[in-house]
């Protein structure tokens, strides 16, 4: 009968294969062979199997108990983190945490964000979304996430805030784009009759357009297609410089400047946000403070200490 399978016959069975014989798994375990021994012989008799070849002097496994060995060692695996798992939810851990980011957070950023955290909550599971504008805080507001990180332009009253980092944005242009050619400060009369490529949300209620200088304009959903149609030479716009390093270094990308901007391009100021009533939980907690890390260390290109980050984590009045 199957309700005689204890799983601590499956310990002692994967521990005396690992020690390698039925003395040094008891001597583990901290039980006398007799033990041992008699937990194995109600275990095969409870799978109607012999695990055990005992002509030997030092009991080998089976054909049988070879095969067993790996669904074993993957129901002790999983009572493992079943038990992990219980004892972070009881001390307060997170089971699950949803975050939204604006399409112009670092996407690098992103992902050593989810490599560490991974790495430092393994039970913890993640929802990563990726929205713009206003759509990053309606996720937070419909309860999708509990967290995000939003631009300037979104409305975040009533909301907890958190400085997060700032991203300056270039005026760009493909090489073989008209105004690549142009040298000094572009005026509003060179800029107005060009097309600009503008980031607009999918939602209904949108925020106003954000830096349109030209008459002519082509929307797009996402942060991604407004780069490839910018370096395609179909148009200018706004993209940030962490996206355009490299491009600019290979001259896949021109960067212009309009004379109704600030010469040195003009930043954006990101922000994570949170209802007031959130409990911070130690993942949630973590990601606050990671956030600021691994975005500064993308924007500006250098390594950012994350004691330093952390400590000005804090939230804006």
């Amino acid at each position: 009968m199957l309700d005689a399978f204890t799983l601590d016959q499956l310990r002692m069975f994967a521990t005396i294969v690992d020690e390698g014989s039925f003395s040094a798994a008891a001597r583990r375990l901290q039980r006398v062979q007799s033990a041992v021994s008699h937990a194995m012989a109600n275990l095969e008799s409870v799978l109607g199997l012999t695990l055990w070849d005992r002509q030997t002097r030092v009991p080998r496994l089976t054909e049988a108990g070879q095969v067993l060995l790996m669904s074993a060692r993957r129901v002790l695996g999983e009572v493992d983190q079943l038990r992990r798992t219980a004892e972070g939810l009881a001390g307060g851990l997170e089971g699950q945490i949803g975050l939204c980011v604006d399409q112009i957070f670092p996407v690098q950023g992103l992902v050593d964000l989810g490599r560490r955290f991974a790495i430092a909550f393994p039970t913890v599971g993640l929802r990563i979304h990726t929205e713009t504008l206003q759509s990053v805080v309606e996720r937070v507001f419909d309860g999708t996430c509990q967290l995000a990180v939003v631009g300037p332009a979104a409305e975040t009253r009533d909301l907890v805030r958190y400085h997060v980092n700032a991203v300056r944005m270039l005026a760009c242009v493909g090489r073989d784009h008209p105004l690549a050619k142009v040298r000094g400060r572009l005026s509003a009369e060179q800029l107005i009759d060009q097309v600009q490529i503008v980031l607009s949300e999918r939602g209904q209620q949108r925020v106003p357009d954000q830096a349109v200088l030209s008459q002519r304009t082509w929307r797009v959903a996402d942060l991604s297609t407004k780069h490839e149609l910018i370096r395609a030479g179909l148009g200018w716009g706004n993209l940030p410089e962490h996206l355009v390093r490299e491009d600019l270094l290979r001259r896949r990308l021109i960067r212009i400047r309009p004379e109704a901007w600030n010469p040195q391009g003009h930043t954006l100021a990101l922000t994570a946000v949170h209802r007031p009533g959130l409990t911070l939980g130690p993942a949630t907690r973590w990601l606050l403070g990671t956030l600021t890390e691994v975005c500064r260390r993308e924007v500006t290109g250098r390594p950012a200490k994350a004691e330093r980050a952390r400590a000005r984590f804090k939230p804006v009045e």
